[in-house]
Formats: structure tokens, sequence, C-alpha cells
């Protein structure tokens, strides 16, 4: 039987690696064994910081074997419970934990998950480009040849700093789409990823715009606290919906899952509330057979630990990889020696203990954390528009 390894000390590390911050946290033990964690909640980091602080304050001391047993108490040891600054803590701080609890027996995170029932892990790429004139359609062109099945593209106005007007986006997205279909044939998969910056008549307008199966996900097109909304334009298009990558819970997903809403899960292990939440959903979608597309924008840790999850489960589709985008610099291989690496398109699942990453807890001291804020959009008129 393991011996209890008792949590010593809970450290923050907000830095910036590449192009942006990576929400770092390291748990450690009094057995010498530590773990790794991320938090996804990028552009808050300094929030996520704050409530990891807190919860070390009640957690050093406890019994780091126990995941789940500390995961409601984190969850559950506030009235006001839940919300995305402390899921997000919470999920750095579950992931550390399976890290520890992996090494500890000496085996890989998914056998704490059930075991292994793939081999390696598909992905997805993006193209990274807008989509006046050719370049998108280019760009998939090369992805697909590297051996990509799944492509996904963004809309037009997609990297503007100040202006977004959704009405001026959709018309010559929608052309771009079409193209992309024809040049690219029937059998790769394409999708696109709106950023939730549309209403449900913008949406509906630009789904109205492309040819019959031209895609095969429409992701984020518009915001998700209101079910209804996703309701009433799920019955203007029959496109599959890939969401879910803002919800903080298993119980944000419960409307989308359980009316049929959607069909593919872009579920965010560092802010769903780690694997141990992760999992929960995970089953919850395979029984309204809801595959799992998770969001992966961020750095090693993260990509780690959604490799795990994705290897552990049955209902998988593909996961977002950022790696064809050229230099993001969030894989660092300075600040991440041992860290997953493509292998074409896909993921080999690791047989490494834990999680299977290393951090370079010296260097990454010395990265100062950057402030950063997504761009404040605004349409022509001067109101505020979504990022």
């Amino acid at each position: 039987m393991t011996a209890k390894l008792k949590i010593t000390a809970i450290k923050p590390y907000p830095v910036r690696v590449g192009i942006r911050n990576q929400m770092l946290v390291k748990v450690e033990t009094d057995g010498g064994i530590f773990g790794w964690g991320e938090s996804g909640l990028s552009g808050r980091e300094k929030a996520v910081t704050g409530a990891i602080e807190h919860y070390r304050e009640f957690l050093i001391g406890q019994d780091a074997m126990q995941i789940g047993r500390i995961w409601q108490e984190t969850y559950r040891s506030q009235y006001f419970e839940g919300g995305r600054v402390l899921q997000a803590a919470i999920s750095a701080i579950d992931i550390a934990l399976h890290d520890i609890k992996g090494k500890a027996l000496g085996v890989p995170v998914y056998d704490l998950l059930g075991g292994k029932q793939r081999e390696r892990i598909p992905t997805f790429a993006s193209t990274g480009d807008e989509p006046e004139g050719d370049a998108a359609i280019e760009r998939a062109r090369e992805l697909h040849a590297q051996g990509w099945q799944a492509i996904r593209f963004f809309p037009s106005g997609q990297s503007s700093r100040d202006i977004f007007e959704p009405r001026e986006s959709i018309g010559v997205t929608a052309r771009m789409l079409n193209k992309a279909r024809e040049a690219l044939g029937d059998d790769v998969v394409l999708g696109i990823d709106y950023h939730h910056r549309l209403s449900v008549a913008e949406a509906a307008s630009f789904c109205n715009k492309l040819g019959r199966g031209v895609l095969d996900f429409l992701e984020e097109p518009i915001r998700d606290e209101t079910p209804e909304a996703y309701v009433s334009l799920r019955s203007m298009t029959d496109i599959p919906f890939a969401i879910g990558e803002e919800f903080a819970s298993k119980w944000q997903f419960v409307p989308y899952i359980e009316r049929g809403i959607h069909q593919f899960n872009r579920l965010d292990v560092c802010n769903v509330g780690g694997l141990t939440e992760a999992m929960k959903v995970a089953g919850w979608s395979e029984a309204h057979y809801v595959d799992l597309m998770p969001h992966n924008p961020l750095g090693p840790v993260c990509t780690a630990a959604t490799i795990h999850l994705a290897a552990a489960v049955p209902n998988f589709a593909w996961l977002e990889t950022r790696a064809p985008e050229a230099k993001l610099g969030f894989d660092n291989s300075d600040f991440f020696p041992v860290q997953p690496r493509l292998d074409g398109a896909d993921y080999p699942v690791s047989d490494l203990p834990g999680l299977g990453v290393e951090v370079n807890e010296e260097m990454i001291k010395t990265q100062s954390f950057r402030f950063w804020e997504a761009p404040h959009l605004t349409r022509r008129d001067g109101s505020v528009t979504n990022w």
C-alpha cells in the first residue's frame, strides 16, 4: 500500500512563455515527489494566483493521493462555490495531484483514469490565416499534405485589434469555406472557430451562405450563457456544433448534453476542474453520443494532461494542437525539456509515470509575468462587441 504523501508546498508560477503567459502550478510533497498543473484562464492569471494562494492555506498538510476528496473540499468549502477563476485554480491543482499520484505509483496518468484505450491521439490543426485571398486555403492544403485529416479555419476579422463587424465577416468567410471544400475534397474534416462573435441571427445567416456539407463543425458561433439561444440556432442549421471551452464545471454542460444541442465537447481540462471533472463530463457525453474535441491552446502541461484524458475515454474525436502555428513559443524546450511531441498529425501516448512532462523550474523563475489583455473590440458605431 502506498504511503501518504503530505502536501508541503503549492507554488503558482504565472510566467511568460512565447507570446503569451502560462499559469503553471507546482505541488510538492514530503516524499520528494512533486507534480505540475496548468490553469487555462488566459489573461486573468493574477486572479487565479490569488485563488491558488488561498487554497494553499488549507491544503498544506493534506494527503496528495486523495485527489477526489481534495477536489470536493476546494469546490465545496465556500458558500460562493464555482466560477471560472476558482475552477481554473482547482484545475491546475487537480492536474498536479494526478501527476504526483502517477509518479508515486510508477504509472502514467491514463492508468489512474481507467487505462489506455488508444495508442495515438489524433489532432486538428488550424490555418492561422485570414480568409481574404487564398492564403487560408493554401495553408489548409499544406496541413493536409502533412497528414492532418481535420483542419480548422478562422473567420475574416479574427485578428483585428480594434474593429469587428459580424456582418462584414460572414460573407467573405462563407465564400472562402465554399472554395476550401471544393479545393480540398470531401474526405478532409473542415471546421471554423467563430470565437462566439455572432448573434443567433448572424450565425444563422452565415450557415445559410454555406453549401450543404461544407462544414463538419462550427465552433463557438455564439456566447454560451443562454442554452435556449443555441436551441434556437440548432433549429436553423444542421451543421454540428463544437462548444464548451468556456464551461467551468460539469453543471454547465448539463443543458447542452441532455438537450442534444451540440455534437462535440470543446472541454478544457485546465478550466473545467481538472481531470477529475473532465472524466465526469466525458462519461456523461458518452451516454449521449457526444464526442470530446478538447480545447488546448496553452502549454505542454495542458497538452500532456489532455492527452491522458484522450487516451482514457472512448468518445474522442480530435485534440487541438498549436504546434503547426509558427513562432508561438508555447512549447519552448528550454522551459519544458520533456514534453509531448507530435508524430505527424498525432501525439503518441507516453508511458512515462505521471504526466510525462518536465519543467525547468529555475528557468521559469527568471520569466516575469507580463500584463496581457485581449483586444477590446468595438463595432463601427462604437459599441463594444465580443473578442
